[in-house]
């Protein structure tokens, strides 16, 4: 069943502190920025092999600029990455092992944010003496998800232990990872009308590497979507009521991600009002979902819903849906 974050009772009280918050003064005496980055958001973390996590995060925001993230494992840091990227390969661990990760942005000041959700993983077991590399990843085939986005879909490797992940590039670079188990990804942040590049390897529990698949080549569409490409289709609103109270009830059909979106943001009447998180197994081919709206009949409400991306990133919004209580 899918819980609630953040109820909708709560707008007011969150406006009226951000209101009271927004008066306060950051700079020192002296002029100094003494003001944190916000705290990195959209974490994912991928166990690459029995010694190796692939942690991955967005790009934190500051009042100047953030020039460097700290990434924790467990409460030790790691590594340090450079401002301008948001991804890192942590080596050294120990096979059939969890670990917690967390990230923290730092400003030129040394000004440090608060951290980061924390994440779990666990690392496969090791594979003794392995060192056969998996097969190559067959027919990678790519189609460009409006101007910022592109579904990626390749053959399953085969590994005499099996495979662990796979690694995406675009061109030389590695830009994902993905559980061994899945052989389709969506890659979010690209720019619109751009010609791109992309490759596949798949990586075994040993560290062994498949040579790369074959490329395949897109572009993007030019011009602005609001990243319709990443968002819910088919969505409707409804209402019931039920007690004396009404209920606004949504539906719609997941974004194609190459994995499960567990997560979903709701706007109603233009704010955002709670986060839907689905525990277990979140739904793939239609989803639905109804919320408590209050006791007034006549009540008109706006109504749309944006998913969160397998890597951490919030996709495109569904088209708007007004309703009204009392009305079918």
């Amino acid at each position: 069943m899918p819980h609630l974050s953040t109820p909708v009772t709560l707008l007011a009280v969150m406006a009226a502190t951000t209101a009271t918050l927004g008066g306060c003064a950051w700079g020192g005496e002296d002029g100094k920025d003494t003001r944190p980055p916000a705290a990195p958001r959209g974490l994912t973390v991928q166990a690459g092999s029995a010694t190796t996590a692939h942690v991955m995060w967005n790009q934190a925001t500051d009042d100047t600029e953030v020039t460097g993230y700290e990434v924790y494992r467990d409460a030790e840091k790691v590594k340090e990455v450079p401002g301008g990227e948001h991804m890192v390969d942590v080596v050294g661990l120990k096979p059939s092992t969890t670990y917690t990760f967390t990230v923290r942005a730092r400003d030129a000041e040394g000004n440090v944010s608060e951290d980061s959700r924390k994440l779990s993983v666990t690392t496969p077991a090791a594979a003794a003496a392995d060192r056969k590399p998996p097969t190559r990843p067959a027919a990678l085939k790519g189609e460009a998800e409006g101007s910022r986005a592109a579904m990626l879909s390749w053959g399953r490797s085969s590994d005499n232990r099996g495979v662990a992940s796979y690694e995406i590039f675009q061109g030389g670079t590695k830009i994902h990872s993905v559980g061994g188990q899945q052989t389709a990804t969506l890659v979010t942040g690209l720019r619109p009308g751009t010609d791109y590049t992309f490759t596949v390897k798949a990586r075994d529990a040993a560290d062994n590497f498949s040579p790369a698949s074959g490329e395949v080549r897109l572009t993007t569409a030019a011009g602005k979507d609001s990243g319709r490409g990443t968002a819910p289709t088919g969505f409707r609103a409804s209402t019931h009521s039920k007690d004396g109270a009404y209920y606004i009830d949504l539906s719609w059909t997941p974004p194609r991600t190459g994995g499960a979106v567990t997560e979903y943001q709701i706007q109603l009447d233009g704010r955002t009002a709670t986060s839907l998180v689905f525990g277990g197994t979140a739904p793939q081919d239609k989803a639905d979902h109804s919320f408590y709206i209050g006791r007034q009949s006549g009540e008109r409400h706006r109504v749309k819903i944006r998913p969160k991306l397998p890597d951490g990133t919030w996709g495109g919004y569904s088209p708007e849906r007004t309703v009204t209580t009392g009305r079918p």
